[in-house]
Protein backbone atom coordinates (compact mmCIF):
# COMPACT_ATOMS: atom_id res chain seq x y z
CA UNK A 1 0.00 0.00 0.00
CA UNK A 2 1.28 3.44 -0.97
CA UNK A 3 -0.03 5.71 1.78
CA UNK A 4 -1.02 9.25 0.72
CA UNK A 5 -3.28 10.19 3.63
CA UNK A 6 -0.85 11.66 6.16
CA UNK A 7 -3.18 14.58 6.93
CA UNK A 8 -5.60 12.04 8.44
CA UNK A 9 -2.98 10.26 10.53
CA UNK A 10 0.63 9.12 10.43
CA UNK A 11 2.23 5.79 11.35
CA UNK A 12 3.81 5.90 14.78
CA UNK A 13 7.59 6.12 14.54
CA UNK A 14 9.84 3.40 15.87
CA UNK A 15 11.29 5.81 18.43
CA UNK A 16 7.87 6.93 19.69
CA UNK A 17 6.71 3.30 19.92
CA UNK A 18 9.85 2.32 21.79
CA UNK A 19 9.39 5.15 24.29
CA UNK A 20 5.69 4.36 24.75
CA UNK A 21 6.36 0.69 25.44
CA UNK A 22 9.24 1.40 27.82
CA UNK A 23 7.35 3.99 29.87
CA UNK A 24 4.16 1.89 29.98
CA UNK A 25 6.09 -1.06 31.37
CA UNK A 26 8.51 0.67 33.74
CA UNK A 27 6.71 3.84 34.86
CA UNK A 28 3.11 2.71 35.20
CA UNK A 29 2.34 4.73 38.35
CA UNK A 30 -0.40 7.32 38.53
CA UNK A 31 1.24 10.73 38.18
CA UNK A 32 -1.11 12.11 40.84
CA UNK A 33 -0.06 9.56 43.46
CA UNK A 34 2.37 10.60 46.18
CA UNK A 35 4.43 7.41 46.34
CA UNK A 36 7.66 6.78 44.42
CA UNK A 37 5.95 5.15 41.44
CA UNK A 38 3.67 8.17 41.11
CA UNK A 39 6.57 10.59 41.47
CA UNK A 40 8.49 8.82 38.69
CA UNK A 41 5.47 9.06 36.38
CA UNK A 42 5.05 12.75 37.26
CA UNK A 43 8.68 13.43 36.38
CA UNK A 44 8.15 11.89 32.94
CA UNK A 45 4.98 13.92 32.45
CA UNK A 46 6.82 17.12 33.33
CA UNK A 47 9.76 16.24 31.07
CA UNK A 48 7.32 15.56 28.23
CA UNK A 49 5.65 18.93 28.79
CA UNK A 50 9.06 20.62 28.67
CA UNK A 51 9.84 18.93 25.35
CA UNK A 52 6.55 20.02 23.79
CA UNK A 53 6.99 23.51 25.20
CA UNK A 54 10.51 23.76 23.78
CA UNK A 55 9.17 22.85 20.33
CA UNK A 56 6.84 25.85 20.55
CA UNK A 57 9.16 28.33 22.27
CA UNK A 58 6.85 28.16 25.27
CA UNK A 59 6.94 27.70 29.04
CA UNK A 60 6.19 24.12 30.12
CA UNK A 61 3.63 25.36 32.66
CA UNK A 62 1.47 26.60 29.77
CA UNK A 63 1.27 23.13 28.16
CA UNK A 64 -1.82 21.07 28.94
CA UNK A 65 -2.10 17.49 27.69
CA UNK A 66 -5.41 16.21 26.31
CA UNK A 67 -6.75 13.16 24.49
CA UNK A 68 -6.24 14.81 21.09
CA UNK A 69 -6.84 17.92 19.02
CA UNK A 70 -10.65 17.71 19.15
CA UNK A 71 -10.63 17.79 22.94
CA UNK A 72 -7.82 20.36 22.89
CA UNK A 73 -9.85 22.83 20.86
CA UNK A 74 -13.02 22.26 22.86
CA UNK A 75 -11.36 22.72 26.24
CA UNK A 76 -9.23 25.68 25.12
CA UNK A 77 -12.11 27.62 23.59
CA UNK A 78 -14.40 26.96 26.57
CA UNK A 79 -11.65 27.87 29.06
CA UNK A 80 -10.88 31.15 27.31
CA UNK A 81 -14.54 32.15 27.06
CA UNK A 82 -15.28 31.21 30.66
CA UNK A 83 -12.50 33.52 31.77
CA UNK A 84 -14.28 36.52 30.23
CA UNK A 85 -17.26 38.62 31.24
CA UNK A 86 -20.63 37.14 30.13
CA UNK A 87 -21.26 40.36 28.21
CA UNK A 88 -18.60 39.27 25.74
CA UNK A 89 -20.85 36.89 23.80
CA UNK A 90 -19.78 37.33 20.17
CA UNK A 91 -17.38 34.77 18.66
CA UNK A 92 -15.98 34.29 15.16
CA UNK A 93 -14.64 31.39 13.12
CA UNK A 94 -14.30 30.60 9.43
CA UNK A 95 -16.60 28.47 7.31
CA UNK A 96 -13.81 26.00 6.45
CA UNK A 97 -12.53 25.10 9.90
CA UNK A 98 -12.06 21.49 10.95
CA UNK A 99 -15.27 19.76 12.03
CA UNK A 100 -14.12 19.79 15.67
CA UNK A 101 -14.11 23.61 15.67
CA UNK A 102 -17.36 23.90 13.74
CA UNK A 103 -19.07 21.61 16.25
CA UNK A 104 -17.86 23.66 19.23
CA UNK A 105 -19.13 26.90 17.69
CA UNK A 106 -22.50 25.38 16.81
CA UNK A 107 -22.86 24.20 20.41
CA UNK A 108 -21.93 27.64 21.71
CA UNK A 109 -24.46 29.17 19.32
CA UNK A 110 -27.14 26.94 20.85
CA UNK A 111 -26.07 28.15 24.29
CA UNK A 112 -26.67 31.77 23.35
CA UNK A 113 -23.42 33.00 21.86
CA UNK A 114 -23.66 35.14 18.74
CA UNK A 115 -21.53 33.41 16.09
CA UNK A 116 -20.19 34.99 12.91
CA UNK A 117 -19.06 32.57 10.19
CA UNK A 118 -16.22 34.27 8.33
CA UNK A 119 -16.20 33.49 4.61
CA UNK A 120 -13.04 32.76 2.63
CA UNK A 121 -11.97 33.49 -0.94
CA UNK A 122 -11.62 30.94 -3.76
CA UNK A 123 -8.21 29.91 -2.43
CA UNK A 124 -9.59 29.30 1.05
CA UNK A 125 -7.93 32.32 2.64
CA UNK A 126 -9.67 34.52 5.18
CA UNK A 127 -9.59 38.27 4.65
CA UNK A 128 -8.36 40.47 7.48
CA UNK A 129 -10.56 43.27 6.15
CA UNK A 130 -13.62 41.02 6.26
CA UNK A 131 -12.72 40.06 9.82
CA UNK A 132 -12.40 43.70 10.81
CA UNK A 133 -15.83 44.42 9.38
CA UNK A 134 -17.62 41.95 11.66
CA UNK A 135 -15.84 42.76 14.93
CA UNK A 136 -18.11 44.28 17.57
CA UNK A 137 -17.67 45.56 21.13
CA UNK A 138 -18.98 42.20 22.32
CA UNK A 139 -16.48 40.10 20.33
CA UNK A 140 -14.76 37.75 22.76
CA UNK A 141 -12.81 35.27 20.68
CA UNK A 142 -11.76 34.32 17.16
CA UNK A 143 -10.66 30.82 16.11
CA UNK A 144 -8.87 30.40 12.76
CA UNK A 145 -6.89 27.31 11.80
CA UNK A 146 -3.29 27.83 10.70
CA UNK A 147 -3.30 25.29 7.84
CA UNK A 148 -6.49 23.99 6.26
CA UNK A 149 -6.57 20.20 6.50
CA UNK A 150 -8.11 19.67 3.05
CA UNK A 151 -6.54 22.16 0.64
CA UNK A 152 -3.52 23.19 2.72
CA UNK A 153 -4.16 26.95 2.69
CA UNK A 154 -1.90 28.74 5.17
CA UNK A 155 -3.80 31.53 6.89
CA UNK A 156 -2.21 34.93 7.74
CA UNK A 157 -2.09 34.12 11.45
CA UNK A 158 0.41 36.86 12.37
CA UNK A 159 -1.61 39.64 10.73
CA UNK A 160 -4.89 38.40 12.19
CA UNK A 161 -3.37 37.96 15.64
CA UNK A 162 -1.74 41.40 15.64
CA UNK A 163 -5.07 43.05 14.87
CA UNK A 164 -6.96 41.03 17.49
CA UNK A 165 -4.31 41.82 20.10
CA UNK A 166 -4.85 45.53 19.52
CA UNK A 167 -8.57 45.01 20.03
CA UNK A 168 -7.98 42.83 23.13
CA UNK A 169 -9.85 39.93 21.51
CA UNK A 170 -8.73 36.39 22.29
CA UNK A 171 -7.32 34.31 19.44
CA UNK A 172 -7.26 30.51 19.26
CA UNK A 173 -5.72 28.55 16.39
CA UNK A 174 -5.97 24.91 15.36
CA UNK A 175 -2.35 24.17 14.46
CA UNK A 176 -2.68 20.43 13.95
CA UNK A 177 -1.54 20.53 10.32
CA UNK A 178 1.30 23.00 10.86
CA UNK A 179 2.88 21.63 14.04
CA UNK A 180 6.07 19.76 13.21
CA UNK A 181 5.95 21.00 9.62
CA UNK A 182 6.12 24.80 9.77
CA UNK A 183 8.21 26.82 12.24
CA UNK A 184 6.09 27.74 15.28
CA UNK A 185 7.15 30.04 18.10
CA UNK A 186 4.46 31.37 20.44
CA UNK A 187 6.70 34.28 21.36
CA UNK A 188 6.50 35.48 17.76
CA UNK A 189 2.86 34.55 17.16
CA UNK A 190 0.21 36.90 18.61
CA UNK A 191 -2.14 34.11 19.69
CA UNK A 192 -3.67 33.13 23.03
CA UNK A 193 -4.11 29.38 22.58
CA UNK A 194 -3.29 26.64 20.09
CA UNK A 195 -4.22 22.99 19.63
CA UNK A 196 -1.91 20.21 18.46
CA UNK A 197 -2.04 16.41 18.16
CA UNK A 198 0.54 13.62 18.37
CA UNK A 199 -0.76 11.27 15.70
CA UNK A 200 -0.19 13.86 12.97
CA UNK A 201 3.56 13.85 13.66
CA UNK A 202 4.26 10.10 13.99
CA UNK A 203 3.19 9.90 17.63
CA UNK A 204 0.46 7.76 19.18
CA UNK A 205 -3.26 8.36 18.82
CA UNK A 206 -5.23 9.52 21.84
CA UNK A 207 -2.86 12.27 22.99
CA UNK A 208 -2.76 15.96 22.15
CA UNK A 209 -1.94 19.25 23.81
CA UNK A 210 -3.05 22.83 24.29
CA UNK A 211 -0.85 25.83 24.83
CA UNK A 212 -2.60 28.70 26.60
CA UNK A 213 -0.93 32.07 26.98
CA UNK A 214 -0.06 32.31 30.69
CA UNK A 215 -0.90 36.03 30.62
CA UNK A 216 -4.53 35.27 29.74
CA UNK A 217 -7.15 34.52 32.37
CA UNK A 218 -9.03 31.27 31.79
CA UNK A 219 -11.25 28.88 33.72
CA UNK A 220 -11.30 25.10 33.24
CA UNK A 221 -14.50 23.60 31.84
CA UNK A 222 -14.40 20.91 34.55
CA UNK A 223 -14.18 23.07 37.65
CA UNK A 224 -13.14 21.87 41.08
CA UNK A 225 -12.92 24.61 43.75
CA UNK A 226 -10.74 22.36 45.93
CA UNK A 227 -8.18 21.63 43.22
CA UNK A 228 -5.66 23.78 41.39
CA UNK A 229 -6.84 24.74 37.89
CA UNK A 230 -6.32 21.95 35.38
CA UNK A 231 -7.54 22.12 31.81
CA UNK A 232 -8.25 18.39 31.77
CA UNK A 233 -9.05 16.09 34.65
CA UNK A 234 -8.50 12.36 34.90
CA UNK A 235 -5.57 9.97 35.13
CA UNK A 236 -2.66 11.12 33.01
CA UNK A 237 -1.70 8.99 30.02
CA UNK A 238 2.00 9.25 30.80
CA UNK A 239 3.28 6.71 28.21
CA UNK A 240 1.46 8.58 25.44
CA UNK A 241 2.80 11.92 26.70
CA UNK A 242 6.34 10.58 26.58
CA UNK A 243 5.82 9.13 23.10
CA UNK A 244 4.32 12.46 21.95
CA UNK A 245 7.41 14.26 23.20
CA UNK A 246 9.70 11.75 21.46
CA UNK A 247 7.81 12.13 18.19
CA UNK A 248 7.93 15.92 18.48
CA UNK A 249 11.70 15.97 19.03
CA UNK A 250 12.30 13.61 16.13
CA UNK A 251 9.92 15.31 13.71
CA UNK A 252 11.02 18.85 14.45
CA UNK A 253 14.71 17.94 14.22
CA UNK A 254 14.05 16.78 10.65
CA UNK A 255 11.43 19.42 9.78
CA UNK A 256 13.50 21.72 7.58
CA UNK A 257 14.96 18.92 5.48
CA UNK A 258 11.62 17.15 5.24
CA UNK A 259 9.86 20.36 4.19
CA UNK A 260 12.23 20.73 1.25
CA UNK A 261 11.88 17.07 0.26
CA UNK A 262 8.08 17.06 0.41
CA UNK A 263 7.88 20.40 -1.42
CA UNK A 264 9.85 18.88 -4.28
CA UNK A 265 7.69 15.76 -4.30
CA UNK A 266 4.43 17.72 -4.31
CA UNK A 267 5.64 19.89 -7.20
CA UNK A 268 6.65 16.84 -9.26
CA UNK A 269 3.44 15.01 -8.37
CA UNK A 270 1.25 17.98 -9.32
CA UNK A 271 3.06 18.48 -12.61
CA UNK A 272 2.65 14.79 -13.43
CA UNK A 273 -1.09 14.90 -12.72
CA UNK A 274 -1.42 17.97 -14.93
CA UNK A 275 0.41 16.06 -17.65
CA UNK A 276 -2.25 13.34 -17.88
CA UNK A 277 -4.85 13.41 -20.66
CA UNK A 278 -7.60 14.42 -18.24
CA UNK A 279 -8.64 17.74 -16.78
CA UNK A 280 -7.04 18.35 -13.40
CA UNK A 281 -7.86 21.17 -10.97
CA UNK A 282 -5.60 22.01 -8.05
CA UNK A 283 -7.61 23.62 -5.26
CA UNK A 284 -6.24 26.43 -3.15
CA UNK A 285 -3.34 28.75 -3.90
CA UNK A 286 -0.11 26.80 -4.59
CA UNK A 287 1.89 29.80 -3.40
CA UNK A 288 0.14 29.93 -0.02
CA UNK A 289 -0.37 26.29 0.84
CA UNK A 290 1.35 23.57 2.80
CA UNK A 291 3.51 21.22 0.70
CA UNK A 292 2.13 18.35 2.76
CA UNK A 293 -1.42 18.67 1.38
CA UNK A 294 -2.78 18.68 -2.17
CA UNK A 295 -6.51 19.18 -2.64
CA UNK A 296 -7.66 18.44 -6.19
CA UNK A 297 -10.46 17.52 -8.58
CA UNK A 298 -10.70 15.56 -11.80
CA UNK A 299 -13.89 16.98 -13.36
CA UNK A 300 -16.11 14.18 -14.52
CA UNK A 301 -15.28 11.68 -11.78
CA UNK A 302 -16.56 11.66 -8.21
CA UNK A 303 -13.96 11.78 -5.49
CA UNK A 304 -15.52 8.88 -3.64
CA UNK A 305 -15.24 6.68 -6.73
CA UNK A 306 -11.64 7.70 -7.36
CA UNK A 307 -10.73 7.08 -3.74
CA UNK A 308 -12.21 3.56 -3.81
CA UNK A 309 -10.53 2.75 -7.11
CA UNK A 310 -7.19 3.97 -5.77
CA UNK A 311 -7.69 1.81 -2.69
CA UNK A 312 -8.22 -1.22 -4.93
CA UNK A 313 -5.03 -0.28 -6.77
CA UNK A 314 -3.04 -0.06 -3.52
CA UNK A 315 -3.02 3.71 -3.02
CA UNK A 316 -4.57 5.32 0.06
CA UNK A 317 -6.05 8.79 -0.54
CA UNK A 318 -9.09 10.52 0.91
CA UNK A 319 -12.05 12.69 -0.02
CA UNK A 320 -11.21 15.21 2.68
CA UNK A 321 -10.96 15.42 6.43
CA UNK A 322 -11.56 12.06 8.11
CA UNK A 323 -14.15 13.78 10.33
CA UNK A 324 -16.32 14.37 7.24
CA UNK A 325 -16.05 10.87 5.78
CA UNK A 326 -19.44 9.19 5.50
CA UNK A 327 -21.36 12.43 5.27
CA UNK A 328 -23.78 12.69 2.35
CA UNK A 329 -23.28 16.44 2.21
CA UNK A 330 -20.82 17.91 -0.32
CA UNK A 331 -17.36 18.66 1.05
CA UNK A 332 -17.67 21.72 3.33
CA UNK A 333 -14.34 23.28 2.37
CA UNK A 334 -15.21 23.05 -1.31
CA UNK A 335 -18.56 24.71 -0.69
CA UNK A 336 -16.79 27.32 1.42
CA UNK A 337 -14.54 28.34 -1.48
CA UNK A 338 -17.50 28.63 -3.84
CA UNK A 339 -17.60 25.28 -5.60
CA UNK A 340 -20.88 23.73 -6.77
CA UNK A 341 -22.23 20.57 -5.16
CA UNK A 342 -21.03 18.57 -8.16
CA UNK A 343 -17.53 20.06 -7.97
CA UNK A 344 -17.42 19.50 -4.21
CA UNK A 345 -18.21 15.82 -4.70
CA UNK A 346 -15.27 15.53 -7.13
CA UNK A 347 -12.79 16.53 -4.44
CA UNK A 348 -9.92 14.28 -3.37
CA UNK A 349 -7.00 14.93 -1.06
CA UNK A 350 -3.46 13.66 -1.40
CA UNK A 351 -1.29 14.26 1.66
CA UNK A 352 2.37 13.44 2.08
CA UNK A 353 4.78 12.26 4.74
CA UNK A 354 8.17 10.73 5.35
CA UNK A 355 7.44 7.30 3.84
CA UNK A 356 6.44 8.76 0.46
CA UNK A 357 9.42 8.47 -1.87
CA UNK A 358 10.25 10.07 -5.21
CA UNK A 359 10.84 6.66 -6.75
CA UNK A 360 7.16 5.80 -6.12
CA UNK A 361 5.97 8.67 -8.29
CA UNK A 362 5.87 6.72 -11.55
CA UNK A 363 3.86 3.90 -10.01
CA UNK A 364 1.35 6.28 -8.40
CA UNK A 365 0.80 8.30 -11.57
CA UNK A 366 0.55 5.14 -13.68
CA UNK A 367 -2.18 3.68 -11.48
CA UNK A 368 -4.16 6.93 -11.38
CA UNK A 369 -3.85 7.22 -15.16
CA UNK A 370 -5.20 3.68 -15.57
CA UNK A 371 -8.16 4.40 -13.29
CA UNK A 372 -9.03 7.62 -15.12
CA UNK A 373 -8.61 6.01 -18.52
CA UNK A 374 -10.91 3.14 -17.60
CA UNK A 375 -13.53 5.47 -16.11
CA UNK A 376 -13.65 8.01 -18.94
CA UNK A 377 -13.57 5.25 -21.55
CA UNK A 378 -16.74 3.82 -20.00
CA UNK A 379 -18.33 7.27 -19.86
CA UNK A 380 -17.60 7.86 -23.55
CA UNK A 381 -18.93 4.42 -24.52
CA UNK A 382 -22.10 5.02 -22.52
CA UNK A 383 -22.62 8.42 -24.11
CA UNK A 384 -22.08 6.97 -27.59
CA UNK A 385 -24.53 4.10 -26.98
CA UNK A 386 -27.14 6.53 -25.65
CA UNK A 387 -26.81 8.60 -28.78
Amino acid sequence: MIYLDYAATTPISEKAMEVYSSVAQRYFGNASSLHEAGSSALQIKEASARAIAQSLGADAKAIHFTSGATESSFLAIRALLDGLSPSKNHIITSTIEHASIIDVFRKLEEEGYSVSWLKVNEQGEVSLEDLKSIITKETALVSIQHVNSEIGTIQPIKEIGAFLKEKEILFHSDMVQSYGKLPLDVKALPIDALSISAHKIYGPKGIGAVWINPEVEWKPYFYDPDDRPKLKKGTDNVPAMAAFAAAAKETISEAEKEFERVSKFKKQFTQALKGLDYEFVEEGDPGKSSPYILGARFPGIEGQFLMLECDQAGIAISTGSACQVGSEKPNRTMKGIGRTDEEARQFVRFSFGKNVKEEQLGEIIGKIDTILSRHFSKVRKKTASEA
